[in-house]
């Protein structure tokens, strides 16, 4: 397996110790910046995280958390992030690792917060030792996940109504887009490619509960029946052209350059529907391996395509 897969599933799954390297896209409108809310009070307890203050210093070590604490209003209170929040632009990033964190490079940026995605290196001890209150933004398994996450941020940050207006946001535009599909009386394949190494993701991961709101049928769930592969096993070319999926999604669009010509090129792919019919998505590779408030743009792109289909 190259070195480029494992980039893309770190991002999917926040657990790999690799970095993710591609770009992001220009999107959704963003609350005022340094906005507060006018009920904002402290102290404020999130599980078992209590600030005694509004943090001011706040180091974000997840590119899904960084553009949560944009998209409500925090980010001027966001002194560092790292390498892998490259959305929003002016997100201020710097050389510190989510993946490989390290204590006292984290410590020398004088945080009052410190948003993880994972306990890695026992970062959250280490912190701890130093007085350094630690957020953990586990990677989302269901949207439920990724609102709850934004209000906790929300509250931490003295952001609490901009974070339900967010995702208040969220469950409208979703339920507006889910409401204008079709009626299918046959439910539509798909494939949604990782990398080139043929790597996907199942039903049951974050990814996967986005195409099945749209009414889609994922043909890797037989391939990670036993739950080994943690609901991202690795495909064959066989078993992608004999399961002959309707759509293939590509979210290696920008890391490995793969694009409908590179799909249909394959060994024996030119004869899938989704070549023929022309349903090869590409997809930004950021967006579909976060779960902030973009994924409606990603639900967004999902849906277009699966429209221009005839019921």
């Amino acid at each position: 397996m190259s070195g480029r897969t494992p980039r893309l599933f770190a991002a999917t799954l926040a657990v790999a110790a690799l970095a993710l390297g591609a770009c992001a896209e220009k999107t959704a409108d963003q609350p005022a910046a340094g906005a507060s809310s006018a009920t904002a009070s402290y102290p404020v307890t999130v599980g078992s995280l209590t600030l005694d203050k509004r943090p001011e210093k706040i180091v974000s070590l997840s590119a899904s958390a960084t553009e949560m604490l944009f998209a409500i209003g925090a980010g001027p209170q966001v002194t560092a992030v790292d390498d892998n929040s490259n959305y929003p632009a002016e997100a201020p990033k710097s050389d510190l690792s989510g993946f490989q964190p390290n204590a006292e490079a984290i410590a020398g940026k004088s945080p009052d917060l410190v948003v993880l995605s994972d306990d890695r290196n026992k970062i959250v001890d280490q912190l701890g030792k130093l007085k350094i209150p630690v957020y953990l933004t586990p990677a989302a398994t269901t949207l439920d996940d990724t609102y709850r996450q934004i209000t906790d941020l929300g509250s931490l940050t003295g952001h609490a109504d901009q974070a339900a207006d967010v995702t208040g946001r969220m469950k409208d535009d979703i339920a507006k887009l889910v409401k204008d599909l079709p009626q299918r009386t046959e439910k539509l394949t798909y494939y949604h490619e990782l990398g080139p190494e043929l790597y996907s993701a199942t039903s049951k991961t974050f990814i996967g509960s986005l195409y099945s709101l749209v009414g889609l049928t994922n043909i890797a769930d037989p391939a990670d029946a036993d739950s080994k592969n943690g609901g991202y096993p690795q495909l064959s070319q066989e078993f992608i052209v004999k399961a002959d999926p309707d759509f293939v999604f590509l979210a290696d669009s920008k890391c490995c350059q793969q694009n409908a010509d590179s799909v249909k090129a394959r060994s024996g792919w030119a004869g899938l529907t989704a070549v023929k019919n022309s349903q090869i998505v590409a997809l930004d590779d950021d967006v579909a391996s976060r779960w902030g408030p973009r994924v409606v743009d990603l639900l967004r792109v999902i849906i277009d395509a699966v429209a221009k289909v005839p019921a």
